[in-house]
């Protein structure tokens, strides 16, 4: 497998530590749409639960994050099986954009727009002010964007805790510097 990462790739981190990452994804729009609101869909690249498309609806996120890759790479220690968190939708403007809650952080927006045939997908998570939780959240959303641009365009992800290792790394050394 070819890792073809390049530097727009990777999140940038603002001041007030907030996460942006960018990918162009081919489309349709609908498409990708349906990779974020779909639990089948969702649990493929990121965490199963179903979503109710509307403002305070709860979603339980289900991460299983060794059926993403086949194989699924080395897991790191201190990573579970299974991963469980309640979220709760803040906003919902299909097929364009996605808030939801986030743990102890200000949140996650998923903006799609369309660029031609590719559509631009945005993650923007807000406000992520622990360095270790920065640091886990960077890499993971850099590696399950891999995971899925992998699906869409029909290759093969890098085995995603592989990828996510190699990341993480990366993304010590950016934040640091």
């Amino acid at each position: 497998m070819t890792i073809m990462t390049t530097a727009n790739d990777y999140g940038v981190v603002s001041e007030d530590a907030t996460l942006t990452l960018e990918r162009l994804l081919p489309g349709p729009i609908d498409r990708v749409w349906s990779y974020l609101v779909d639990s089948d869909l969702r649990r493929q690249w990121l965490a199963a639960g179903a979503m109710e498309e509307k403002v305070g609806a709860a979603v339980e996120l289900v991460w299983r994050n060794d059926e993403l890759t086949d194989p699924p790479g080395t897991r790191p220690d201190g990573m579970d099986e299974e991963h469980r968190m309640t979220c709760e939708v803040l906003e919902c403007d299909a097929p364009r954009r996605l808030a939801i809650s986030w743990g102890s952080t200000g949140g996650v927006t998923f903006t799609l727009r369309e660029q031609g045939d590719e559509v631009l997908l945005t993650i923007t998570h807000h406000r992520v002010t622990d360095p270790a939780v920065l640091l886990n959240v960077s890499a993971g959303w850099h590696a399950h964007v891999d995971v899925l641009e992998a699906k869409l365009r029909g290759t093969a992800a890098t085995p995603h805790w592989d990828n996510f290792v190699r990341l993480r790394g990366e993304y010590a050394a950016r934040l640091a510097g």
